[in-house]
């Protein structure tokens, strides 16, 4: 992480100002003020991605805050004491309106561009498909036409 990159000008404990200073091996941004003293890691954010079977189909979202002709799994962020195959069945639910038939790990991939980390999960789904507004539109894909990109959720396509 980077001043670049910093999502921080602030301490976000005590309003006081921010340096650069290398600990634990890494710069890492702190807040000046010694009674605070707040140290912000920078560690990446847990987020949930589910390649969705519905049909005989693979579903490709693209997101509402995408251009045209870009899509990926559908994915969002672990939500505080939810276990992971429970997030991605949940944005299933949430994203399409699908009903979630369980939820198969397929791995964890880095994604250092959003600072995420991703864990994948095939889950097979039913039901009829209703986008939330988060969604512009869906693709259905044949399992054998599917290609994979070389980047976050396309990691998990290739797997």
């Amino acid at each position: 992480m980077s001043e670049l990159s910093s999502p921080y000008r602030f301490c976000p404990c005590c309003a006081g100002t921010l340096s650069w200073r290398e600990i634990g091996g890494a710069p890492r941004q702190v807040c000046d003020d010694a009674s605070c003293g707040h140290v912000f890691w920078g560690n990446p954010v847990p987020v949930v991605a589910a390649l969705v079977e519905w049909q005989g189909s693979v579903i490709l979202a693209r997101n509402a805050a995408w251009a045209e002709g870009q899509f990926g799994l559908v994915t969002g962020f672990l939500e505080r004491d939810e276990a992971p195959a429970e997030a991605a069945c949940r944005e299933v639910g949430e994203e399409l309106g699908l009903v979630a038939v369980g939820a198969q790990l397929i791995g964890t991939y880095p994604f250092a561009r959003k600072n995420e980390v991703i864990m994948a999960f095939h889950v097979p789904a039913q039901g009829e498909i209703c986008l939330n507004e988060e969604l512009a539109e869906v693709r259905l894909i044949a399992p054998e036409k599917l290609k994979p990109w070389d980047y976050g959720t396309g990691l998990a396509v290739a797997d």
